[in-house]
């Protein structure tokens, strides 16, 4: 049976991220070590594609604190950790919110073998293990949007309008696929000028229009609220300021979600344990595949209520068939080997272009 091709912004994302984790930077020479992952961003913002550039060498030290992300309150404790014994309200600086919640951050951190602690006259004393170091060197957001027609531009430019007034991310570029016409679509759409636009085709992308380097160091710019864009409308924006230091704190705890993600953690949202699920390479990428759709299924397709769903036979998943369980694990432990060599050869990436 011949399978139909079915395109859509999830299977168009996969492959935009494994073209970034061979290919960046888009302007090609030297290779630049990044770490890949979707979906993410601020409460207000998710990206579909994020790209940390690191320095290999402290993404290498960031190893040491292991493969789970450390959220916000583990990075102020670890951060701020001294390198002698220290009684922790006397090191740390003022959280803002009861110590309490200070003192839990420095129990987990103490679990996870990422932090001392001691009792000296019924007081916790601290001191850190490993100093945190300064791995994240830029955050490139990338938005994918396959078939970029007016509507969606419309739509698209909003969002990356108040991207740029916020310069949370160094640079942000649109994905989109290419039409083969003389001049691509997305270059006559209105989208801000400090955005780059990069064209697919065949699984290798081109450059249409550089992005300006915004400004992540300085405050930002968050716009509430927008008028509505009538004829009648009269209203103003309404927008509030964003400190440097909020953003720099929001970027480095997106940068710890992308270290404990990746990309490839779609299996997590899917059902691998069905046994229509299959992985294919396409453009370099494994992707999932249902054999009983014939086609790419979705993140929300491809889910325990879907009609097709059948369970791998209890036979595949125990007595180690073929090799430590059914397809449904061995997609997983392909995906997760795939995102540890991506991790090391991050690491390695600056050390090896010396050779």
């Amino acid at each position: 049976m011949t399978c139909e091709r079915i395109d859509h912004e999830f299977g168009f994302e996969l492959r935009v991220c494994r073209w970034v984790e061979r290919r960046w930077p888009p302007e090609g020479g030297r290779r630049v070590p990044v770490v890949v992952s979707r979906q993410l961003g601020t409460r207000d913002r998710r990206w579909d594609t994020i790209v940390l550039e690191v320095d290999s060498e402290g993404l290498e030290r960031r190893s040491r604190f292991g493969r789970e992300r450390l959220d916000s309150d583990l990075l102020f404790v670890v951060r701020n950790a001294p390198a002698e014994w220290s009684y922790y309200r006397d090191v740390l600086p003022d959280p803002g919110y009861p110590w309490r919640y200070v003192r839990e951050s420095i129990h987990e951190a103490d679990e996870r073998g990422i932090l001392d602690t001691r009792k000296r006259s019924n007081r916790i004393e601290i001191r850190r293990r490993f100093e945190y170091p300064d791995w994240l060197s830029r955050v490139i957001a990338i938005e994918n949007k396959p078939d970029l027609d007016a509507s969606a531009a419309r739509a698209l430019s909003d969002q990356l309008e108040r991207d740029v007034a916020m310069a949370l991310a160094d640079e942000v570029w649109v994905a989109t696929r290419a039409t083969g016409e003389r001049v691509e679509p997305a270059l006559l759409e209105d989208l801000p000028v400090e955005v780059g636009i990069l064209v697919f085709s065949e699984g290798e992308a081109s450059v249409r229009w550089h992005p300006r380097r915004l400004p992540p160091e300085k405050p930002g710019t968050r716009i509430t609220e927008r008028p509505s864009g009538g004829d009648h409308d009269r209203s103003a924006a309404r927008f509030e300021y964003v400190s440097s230091k909020w953003k720099a704190d929001k970027r480095l705890a997106i940068a710890e979600r992308a270290y404990e993600r990746g990309w490839r953690s779609y299996v997590d949202t899917m059902r691998p344990d069905c046994r229509q699920f299959e992985g294919r390479i396409d453009s370099g990428a494994l992707v999932p595949h249902c054999a009983a759709k014939c086609h790419e299924p979705t993140a929300v397709e491809c889910s325990g209520s879907c009609p097709e769903f059948s369970p791998e036979p209890p036979a595949w998943r125990t007595k180690g068939w073929p090799i430590e369980g059914g397809p449904g694990k061995g997609i997983r432990r392909v995906l997760d080997r795939r995102r540890e060599r991506a991790r090391s050869r991050a690491t390695g990436a600056t050390r090896g272009s010396r050779r």
